[in-house]
């Protein structure tokens, strides 16, 4: 098992089979990599798509909502894979993200983790843009080392917003993700996208300035 991919999911059941579908047509061997998709308490019928999938997913039903750090650790602690990816249930991946990633990591043993660039698309999957995962980093499409997410700790949950900022700072102490540039990763823009509460990411940077300036 070389990768496993992590779909978290909370009550996100329309877009959630587009996320699980880019992850089963990836051009990789089926016997190389496995998907978890994680469904964080969804209220919705976010199980439903999930039976549709059966046989070709890994489900995880957690009984209540953790939030996204907790259920992307539920997701990782169970993954088999060498290499770990995470993509959201609102987004999609291109074919060729696990082929090309683990070709990166696989002939660059110094190499920890490896990013992408990234398209952001509306909600009829139309290309706003192309953005650099080097120059605007996000938490998905990123292909990490399993032992190394393992060894810093994983996700701190006590983060409910900008979890993957707080994890990026406390990977690259040690540690070094390079960007590919290629578009592997399809972002979708849309009204319910976490980002667009500015009152909550207003209160977990300040949580992130007092966590890594007090040491």
């Amino acid at each position: 098992m070389q990768v496993s991919v992590i779909i978290t999911c909370h009550n996100y059941a329309r877009y959630l089979s587009r996320a699980i579908r880019s992850a089963v047509n990836q051009t990789i061997s089926k016997e190389e990599f496995e998907i978890i998709v994680v469904d964080d308490g969804s209220t919705d019928e976010t199980k439903k798509v999930m039976k549709t999938y059966s046989g070709r997913i890994k489900p995880l039903i957690l009984r209540k909502n953790v939030g996204l750090a907790a259920a992307r650790n539920e997701g990782i602690k169970s993954a088999l894979g060498r290499f770990v990816v995470n993509l959201d249930a609102d987004d999609y991946i291109d074919e060729n993200l696990l082929l090309l990633e683990m070709m990166f990591l696989n002939a660059n043993p110094s190499w920890d983790a490896v990013s992408c660039d990234y398209y952001l698309v509306d909600d009829n999957e139309k290309h706003l843009s192309r953005i650099s995962g080097y120059e605007k980093p996000i938490a998905c499409g990123v292909m990490f080392r399993t032992d190394l997410l393992l060894g810093i700790g994983l996700y701190d949950e006590n983060f409910k917003m900008r979890e993957d900022e707080d994890f990026r700072i406390r990977f690259e102490k040690n540690h070094k993700i390079h960007n590919v540039e290629l578009p592997l990763y399809r972002y979708r823009k849309h009204e319910n996208n976490m980002t667009n509460d500015k009152q909550g990411m207003k209160l977990y940077k300040k949580y992130l300035k007092t966590k890594h300036h007090s040491k």
